[in-house]
């Protein structure tokens, strides 16, 4: 799928603001401008207009954040998911039929989380017979 020039643009301010906003200097500069900004209101009176403008702003500045997290999240969700492709397909061993299984239905993936608990307690058993057996020749 190709993505258009402005969708690339997008992508790559969103994750300059992701980048921005996860540093702690970014927190720290937030804090003192909320502070100044506190104190600058106090020493007006606590004007109505500026109090509405600061939660217009606030209210705007958290949706935008809100779409940066989660274009964020989801380009790492989806880097994630095609390394964990690749070691699947890499390996002899694995099942291939979990390479893409977050496309799968609901039902599909209920029958492999069944499986693999299976799989789980199959693995568990023996040592809890070993374990067992010791604590019987204690005895």
């Amino acid at each position: 799928m190709e993505h258009s020039v402005v969708q690339k643009r997008m992508s790559r301010v969103l994750h300059w603001i992701g980048d921005l906003t996860a540093r702690s200097t970014t927190t720290v500069v937030v804090v003192v401008l909320l502070v100044i900004f506190g104190v600058i209101l106090a020493a007006n009176g606590f004007p109505m207009s500026w109090e509405t403008a600061f939660s217009t702003i606030a209210g705007a500045v958290t949706l935008v954040m809100l779409f940066v997290v989660q274009h964020t999240q989801g380009r790492n969700h989806l880097v994630l998911q095609l390394k964990l492709d690749e070691l699947i397909r890499s390996s002899p061993d694995a099942d291939d039929l979990l390479v893409r299984l977050e496309v799968a239905d609901d039902s599909e993936l209920n029958d492999l989380e069944q499986d693999q608990l299976a799989h789980h307690e199959s693995l568990r058993e023996p040592d809890d017979l070993a374990t067992s057996k010791e604590g019987d020749e204690d005895a």
